[in-house]
């Protein structure tokens, strides 16, 4: 996620980072060049006048921009509904995190040097698990590094086994919270509060693999693509008879927005990848797992995820 200022003035035209241009550049190029040549050329090929007016242009340029408009806001609305059940997530483990401390009762204060063996301790360390695995299922990485120190040797080791291991450790959860019932720690009318939280982070957990695999239907992107490429790389042939000289640079600024808009609507499509633009599940983990080692009180040296050259991953 880009996290900077808006520049100002004639910066903003030397932003490179977080720019969808790095994705365009090239047939950019392409079609700048292509637009030179007919410009040159006077629109000939092989001695051929290739005769287009800008009517046809007109007619398809604004059907065109809308599609990709409307494209455009369906790839930013998996974006944000992808931002806001990251919200609901963080939400629901900050609570999670209070039920287990005020709910469940213990023989022995909460001693953070108990480790797992603490059910209070256990629980809440397999919640920031939880979170950590659903960022890594959902960008197709490995968790081992970060789930291990959090889970028992048993299910750490169960869990490798595991083709969704946020799911796993939710069912897990769900055992531990009938342990709690079963061993009089935590009454069955309480024990539905911890419950109802821990269907919305399963909620919450679904949702994102949902939009994960459920791209948008590839039929009307390749249609976007195939429209938009034609148009920017024929425009030339319909500009060069009515503005001449200045044909390249129309062209130019007309491919731009096309082809940039159309990358844009690719790169926001899927919300929890590692590009510039994608989500910032990286520092909301850390956060999450800052604010529930915080909440046992523990002694730790995590800090949150500053933007490393406006990037925040």
């Amino acid at each position: 996620m880009i996290v900077r200022s808006r520049p100002s003035g004639f910066r903003l035209f030397f932003i490179f980072r977080g720019s969808v241009l790095n994705q365009i550049w090239g047939v950019l190029l392409v079609n700048i060049a292509l637009a030179t040549v007919v410009t040159m050329t006077h629109g000939d090929l092989f001695s051929h006048k290739i005769t287009l007016t800008a009517i046809p242009f007109t007619l398809i340029g604004l059907p065109l921009a809308i599609f990709l408009g409307f494209r455009n806001n369906a790839a930013y609305d998996r974006y944000c509904e992808g931002r806001l059940l990251w919200g609901e997530i963080v939400l629901q483990n900050r609570n999670f995190a209070r039920q287990c401390l005020t709910l469940i009762e213990h023989a022995t204060p909460l001693q953070i040097g108990a480790g797992l063996e603490d059910i209070r301790v256990r629980m809440i360390y397999r919640t920031i698990a939880v979170s950590h695995a659903l960022r890594h299922l959902l960008r197709d990485t490995d968790a081992s590094t970060e789930l291990k120190p959090l889970l028992t040797q048993q299910e750490w080791a169960q869990s490798t086994r595991s083709g969704n291991i946020p799911d796993y450790l939710m069912r897990q959860m769900g055992n531990d919270l009938h342990l709690c019932i079963a061993e009089k720690r935590l009454d069955a009318c309480l024990a539905s509060n911890l419950d109802t939280t821990m269907s919305s982070l399963t909620a919450a957990s679904a949702a994102c693999e949902r939009i994960k695999s459920t791209p948008i239907p590839f039929s009307y992107t390749l249609m976007l693509h195939r429209t938009a490429y034609l148009y920017c790389f024929l425009l030339p042939f319909g500009l060069v008879d009515v503005i001449g000289f200045m044909t390249p640079f129309v062209v130019g600024i007309v491919a731009y927005t096309f082809f940039g808009l159309d990358a844009l609507g690719d790169e926001i499509e899927e919300p929890f990848g590692n590009l510039p633009n994608d989500l910032a599940l990286d520092a909301i983990c850390r956060g999450i797992e800052i604010n529930l080692r915080d909440s046992l009180g523990e002694e730790h040296d995590l800090m949150p995820l500053q933007p490393v050259n406006y990037c925040l991953m």
